[in-house]
This record gives structure tokens, sequence and C-alpha cells, in this order.
């Protein structure tokens, strides 16, 4: 049962971030929405008291130290202390390796794996303190393969999921459910809309399955966790 448990979610935006939040609600759960810019997740936040939870935003840069151990400072008085946590923030600017700027590539980096270990360290000492908990890293195809022009994303995205290896076996052992998604394909969303007219039915992923893939990660029993899963529509070749 996951009804009175707490997740927060960094990174929460008009996709992916918005569909989790929805899911762990419909759930029972009280959920933390951060990002950059808190205020425009309040309607978001109100409206997930409506599905059955409680929705509280906040603003935090996931990419320095001082916010991000607030962030849970606030959550845990505000809420408790969080039972899952979603690291969903990710930036990417696409270039020639010939033309990257170097506070473009710190900059894509910090975001894509620095945040993840600020997010997830403060996740962990919550939680092995506790016993329990579930930490969820969203990567993507970058994750696994450096296409040309996509150097930004990869660096950050092989760095996050070695972190999650990392992190899932030395937390298993200590009650702590570590995973890593590997979202392989392109997200239904407006920036996409086009693409859903052009292509077959379910050739784009949908946030909200994809949210129901996290929400039961959360929910399997220790003894059959999973850590990396790879999440594809049909038509994607891999």
């Amino acid at each position: 049962m996951t009804a009175g448990e707490i997740a927060l979610v960094a990174g929460v935006g008009p996709g992916l971030g918005s569909a989790l939040a929805r899911r762990f609600a419909r759930a029972g759960m009280s959920v933390a929405l951060a990002a950059r810019d808190g205020a425009r997740l309040e309607p978001l936040a109100k409206e997930l008291s409506e599905l059955g939870g409680k929705g509280r935003a906040y603003g935090c840069d996931v990419t320095d130290e001082g916010p991000v151990e607030n962030l849970f400072g606030q959550v845990k008085a505000d809420l408790g202390e969080p039972n899952l946590v979603v690291y969903n923030a990710g930036a990417f600017a696409p270039g020639s390796i010939l033309e990257i700027e170097a506070r473009d590539f710190e900059r894509c980096w910090k975001v894509g794996c620095l945040g993840g270990f600020l997010v997830g360290r403060a996740a962990a000492r919550l939680m092995v303190a506790r016993g329990s908990g579930t930490i969820l890293f969203t990567g993507a195809t970058a994750s696994l393969r450096g296409s040309a022009n996509f150097a930004n994303l990869a660096v950050g995205k092989f760095g996050l999921r070695a972190l999650a290896q990392s992190m899932a076996r030395e937390l298993g052992a200590r009650g702590v459910h570590v995973a890593h998604i590997i979202i392989d394909g392109e997200i239904l969303s407006e920036r996409y809309s086009h693409l859903a007219e052009e292509r077959p039915p379910d050739s784009l992923l949908a946030p909200d399955d994809i949210a129901e893939a996290y929400y039961q990660l959360h929910r399997q029993p220790r003894s059959t966790w999973t850590h990396e899963l790879d999440l594809r529509p049909w038509v994607e070749k891999f």
C-alpha cells in the first residue's frame, strides 16, 4: 500500500514530471513537486488534491548543494520523510563537439548528473536511516549511446547511470531500492505532437504509461527488485 506515503519528484515539467505526480497522487500519496521555478507548479499542486493525494510546490536548483538540502528539510517539515524520490531533471543543448561552449557543457552535466548525485545522496541519507525507500533516476537513449551532436546529453546521462548502479549495489542491502529507467524514444508532448500525427498509433511514449511503470517499480517487493528498466514504443529499433 502507498496511501499515506510521501513522494518527491525533482524536475517537474509539463510532460513526464507532471504525469508522475498525478500517478502518485492517485495512489493516495502526498507529492512534493520541485523545479527551478516552483511558482509555476502551484496549479499542479492544487490539482493533486483532487486526485486523492496532496501536493506542495517547491523551488530548487538541483545543481546547488545548499538548496537541495533545504528542499529535503522543507519537505520533511511540510509532508514527512519521502518514501519515494524521483530524479527527473535534465538539460540538453545539441551541437557539434567542435562548437559546444564549455559553459553549456558544464550546465548540461550539472543538471544531468551532479543534480542526481545531490538529490540521490539526500534521499539515501533519510532512507538508510529508516531502512526503506525507493530512489528512481530518469535516463534516456543517451544513457547507453553517445550519438553525434549529443555529447552534452550523453555525458551527463552516462554519469547518472553509473551513479544509479553504484547506489543500488551499496544501498540494496540497507533496504533502499535504486532503479534507473531508460526512456528510449520521444515522449508524447506538444513538442512532438506533429510526430504523433505522422506515425502509427502508440509510436511515442505516453507520459501516463511511463508514470505507471515508475509507480510499479516503487511497489516491487524486495525479492524481485528491478534495477534497470528500458521503456520504448514498439516502433523503436534497439
